[in-house]
């Protein structure tokens, strides 16, 4: 395994992270996963042993029941703290009241305080705000996240969810209020869907804040398992869960392209998938969700996959973005700025 800064900061986070969405499945959560104690104990000690330290969780997988499952798991593990990187999200409702949702300061805490007492900590290393909040004043919020961590319940933060312009925004108001500001963005990313490369990840590479991959198989489409005219396997999340939306045209000229080159290196198409992301620039860390001890160790050997130019290229051309614009006016003029293809 092996390591990465979390954006600015000093924090490494490991390249394949543990997702812990398929803990628990209550209510709405149950056709991505049911993992029970037993189960989750046995994904954490297995990650943890192939080296991975980072962990991600949120308030509103299996309306707390995720959080709890990991929180009892590594206390009953007695897996070393300061060995591991820890975060969960806060946004998203959880309850009837009118104030148990969103990104005011009061909820913020609430949930703060709330996913502590879950996780059986402290502190959590990694704090990301779940989504945007358009009813709150952006000040707000990060005046909010900026107290956590002076109360040393937080060390970092994060953001998931939010447009190139919103966050650049909210680093922009950190930076100039001497707060902290976020180190990582947490998005949807993959092989079928690079709408990331547009804006978010220029934004992500100029800041310096560290990405961090959901869904990296989008929603199992990519892992092999599906076919164009297939409904897929029985029990696959995609037959039940149809998120997140994908163009499926692409997304097969994808895993068509990418099943020779598991052929050539003896792999899953699903580890091609994810070794890809992990040449992309800016990546910090891809978050994976496993449902079997078998589908987790092959998401975990990733790492070791390495990609050839050629086969770079050829995943690539099959999952090219169609233009858009500025995209295409911004090429024009660097082509017409820099005619040989290189700044000096």
């Amino acid at each position: 395994m092996r390591y990465r800064l979390l954006g600015r900061s000093g924090l490494l986070v490991s390249e394949i992270g543990l997702g812990t969405m398929t803990y628990g499945g209550k209510g709405r959560w149950q056709p991505i996963g049911q993992l029970a104690l037993a189960e989750v104990e046995a994904q954490i000690k297995a990650a943890f042993d192939a080296g991975v330290n980072f962990i991600d969780t949120a308030d509103v997988y299996s309306e707390g029941d995720s959080e709890a499952l990991v929180g009892q798991a590594l206390a009953n593990l007695g897996l070393p703290r300061e060995q591991l990187v820890i975060a969960s999200k806060v946004r998203i409702r959880m309850g009837p009241g009118p104030n148990q949702v969103g990104l005011s300061r009061g909820h913020i805490l609430d949930g703060v305080n709330a996913s502590l007492r879950r996780l059986q900590l402290d502190h959590l290393d990694l704090y990301q705000i779940h989504g945007q909040d358009l009813a709150t004043p952006l000040e707000e919020t990060l005046r909010a996240l900026e107290d956590l961590v002076r109360s040393g319940k937080v060390r970092y933060l994060g953001v998931s969810n939010h447009a190139a312009w919103q966050m650049m925004k909210a680093v922009s108001i950190s930076q100039q209020r001497g707060w902290n500001r976020f180190e990582s963005v947490q998005a949807y990313y993959s092989l079928a869907g690079r709408e990331l490369e547009r804006e978010i990840v220029p934004m992500a590479l100029d800041q310096g804040l560290g990405i961090l991959v959901w869904s990296p198989l989008a929603g199992g489409l990519l892992s092999g398992k599906f076919a164009e005219n297939d409904k897929g396997p029985d029990g696959a999340r995609r037959t039940s869960f149809d998120f997140p939306p994908v163009d499926r045209p692409r997304a097969f000229r994808c895993v068509e392209a990418m099943r020779p080159i598991a052929l050539a290196h003896g792999v899953s198409v699903a580890r091609v998938a994810l070794s890809w992301l992990l040449h992309q620039p800016g990546v910090a860390s891809v978050i994976v969700g496993a449902k079997t001890k078998e589908q987790l160790a092959d998401n975990i050997a990733a790492t070791d996959l390495r990609l050839s130019a050629a086969e770079l290229q050829s995943l690539d051309a099959a999952s090219q973005l169609p233009p858009e614009y500025p995209g295409w006016m911004f090429d024009r003029q660097n082509r017409d700025r820099f005619p040989g293809g290189a700044i000096r």
